[in-house]
């Protein structure tokens, strides 16, 4: 159950967009294998890459926007071949794109496109999923669809476990649904329930709060997900890396200080 862990840099952006260098010493010290990025923060592909052998850190994968990969598939993904990212993801939908709306069918066909472009760059192509790929088309979840729709040598899966859990799935069970096909796994704490707070917390949408139980991301291990149980699953499944994320800090620490907490209780369990 040990397996290399990265951090999605975005957990740690206020720090990132200051001092991206600095920011990703600091997670090498909490004992972090590798990153994930989501921008590179006003720094050239070149640097970036230089920046992570100097440190010691893996540059294992990063989100890229959809609509920039679908605009200049290979320049944009050249950038990430270019810094020795292995994947490229698919991060979110806006909901013109979303299961249910027209656009949804563009996004697989576009998807089998970008998957590859990215093969042909030496990387494998990603889909990070929220919990609206957890409506049903058809009795089928819409996650399912894209998954069945586009061949896995295009198109593997990043699974979310908190939005897997927020959708309504096991996400133990979930992964295991997908072995074989989980190369990267991303672990996600939360507290309460689906509420209308969620996407505000990830700077998505401005909604009003939900209820006495609102939605609230936390470090890894101060939640309520099960992750010995994710992680056995994550092994199981044949995944090669975990990567923690946490959108929005909590319990009154700062992002990097919910970044070691989160390191620190893998590494006491194990990972």
């Amino acid at each position: 159950m040990s397996f290399p862990v990265a951090i999605q840099v975005y957990s740690v952006r206020d720090y990132a967009e200051k001092d991206l260098f600095g920011t990703l010493k600091e997670l090498k010290r909490m004992g972090y294998d590798g990153v994930e990025f989501a921008g590179l923060y006003g720094h050239a592909p070149e640097e970036v890459r230089k920046m992570c052998e100097e440190i010691g850190l893996v540059p294992i994968s990063a989100h890229v926007p959809y609509l920039d990969m679908v605009k200049d598939a290979e320049g944009v993904l050249s950038q990430y071949a270019t810094i020795g990212c292995k994947f490229v993801v698919v991060p979110y939908l806006t909901e013109e794109y979303r299961p249910g709306m027209p656009k949804f069918a563009e996004v697989i066909e576009n998807v089998k496109t970008l998957g590859a472009v990215a093969k042909k760059l030496g990387m494998t192509l990603l889909y990070h999923n929220h919990d609206f790929e957890f409506t049903k088309i058809d009795g089928k979840y819409a996650l399912d669809i894209l998954y069945d729709s586009v061949s896995a040598d295009l198109l593997q899966t990043e699974l979310d476990t908190c939005w897997v859990n927020v959708g309504g799935e096991n996400p133990s069970e979930y992964i295991m649904k997908y072995a074989g096909r989980s190369p990267l796994v991303h672990l996600k704490d939360f507290v309460g329930s689906k509420s209308e707070n969620m996407y505000e917390l990830i700077g998505i949408d401005k909604k009003a709060e939900g209820s006495a139980e609102a939605f609230d991301f936390r470090p890894v291990g101060s939640g309520k997900q099960d992750f010995p149980s994710i992680l056995a699953a994550a092994e199981k499944a044949g995944a090669t890396w975990v990567a923690v994320e946490q959108d929005k800090p909590s319990l009154g620490l700062t992002s990097m200080e919910c970044a070691e907490k989160s390191r620190a209780y893998l590494k006491s369990i194990g990972c």
